[in-house]
Order: structure tokens, then sequence, then C-alpha cells
């Protein structure tokens, strides 16, 4: 699935995903291929990307992912640098 990982100042990540684990505000989930429509709030926390390649991660502030024909779209409020 294509994944972006945006925040008012810049494009985080773009590229192609095997999984994604998310911070809900409801609790924590996760996003693979082929995945039902999903809008979603995250809250503080670590969006793990499995890849082909390996894991990445991110701490994103909140915002929204939206998941839709295996795209996956996150609007952070900011990525916290590790």
């Amino acid at each position: 699935m294509h994944l972006e990982i945006i925040t008012p100042d810049r494009k985080v990540f773009t590229g192609e995903a095997t999984s994604v684990t998310f911070p809900g505000s409801e609790g924590q989930f996760q996003v693979l291929n082929d995945h039902a429509p999903l809008v979603s709030t995250l809250a503080r926390g670590p969006v793990t990307i499995a890849t082909g390649s390996g894991t990445e991660t991110f701490t994103v502030d909140g915002g929204v992912v939206e998941v839709l024909n295996n795209r996956v779209l996150v609007l952070a409020e900011a990525v916290i640098a590790a």
C-alpha cells in the first residue's frame, strides 16, 4: 500500500509499506494491504512502518489518518525528532 505522512511544514514520508501501526486516540491499531476504508484520529505516539527492507518509526504529536483503496494518508500535527 502507498503511505504518505505529511505535517503542515513538510512531507515526512512517502513510499510503499506492508503494514503500518498507529497510536489511535482510542488505542493502537494496525493497517495492512486491502484494509477497509477508515478515518481515525491519532494520539501522540509512534507510527511504525514495515516495508520490504525493514521498519521505520516516527513519533507523531496527534493528527488524522485516512485509509482508502490501499492508500494511507497521515496528516500529523507534528513529527517529533527522536
